[in-house]
């Protein structure tokens, strides 16, 4: 009986702070994040033709000419947000070096003609490993092939990419960036 009066107690804080942090708040908090924002709080999807064709917040693998390419991705497979975290190298790995120079490899190869600098966001991984968003000049070095590649003039393609430039978050936080994703949907609504 004793071991009742003291085991009673445990049982029923148990019971009800389940219920509250297991049930009560989640329902709380996804209501109110439903009520308030509900396109984040479904994933930030971009759809075309009423089709989910991906998201704003998790990039995706683009290595075809005609499009505009985003970070590298580390993780695996690429852009996974299940195993989101960036690769822990340290700027003497080889693995970090060898990762840029084949990304360098492609990107010359791709575009041979292009003796710009490469940003070094097209050659590195962002510390999440899904980053969508690449910088105004990533965007910008890849004009030229991707004009090419798709027979449009350059500077039709420069304005499409300027139009999609988004400003720094709250004004100041972070840099003007371009939504690869983005982009590269606009750039096939303009063949």
């Amino acid at each position: 009986m004793t071991m009742w009066k003291q085991l009673r107690p445990a049982v029923v804080i148990l019971a009800l702070m389940t219920l509250l942090t297991g049930v009560l708040y989640p329902l709380v908090v996804t209501g109110v994040a439903q009520g308030l924002f509900p396109h984040q709080a479904n994933g930030s999807l971009i759809e075309r033709n009423g089709k989910a064709v991906g998201s704003e917040l998790i990039g995706q693998s683009f290595d075809d000419p005609r499009y505009f390419w985003g970070r590298l991705s580390a993780t695996s497979p690429p852009y996974n947000g299940g195993a989101s975290s960036g690769s822990n190298y340290g700027p003497m790995n080889q693995s970090l070096a060898g990762a840029a120079k084949a990304r360098l490899d492609a990107l010359h190869k791709a575009d041979p003609d292009n003796a710009a600098p490469v940003p070094v966001d097209l050659v590195t991984s962002s510390g999440s490993g899904l980053d969508p968003d690449i910088s105004v000049s990533a965007a910008l070095y890849q004009v030229p092939r991707v004009a090419h590649v798709r027979g449009l003039d350059e500077a039709r393609v420069r304005a499409l990419v300027m139009r999609h430039v988004q400003d720094r978050q709250l004004g100041v936080l972070g840099e003007k960036r371009v939504n690869v994703l983005k982009l590269n949907l606009a750039l096939d609504s303009v063949e």
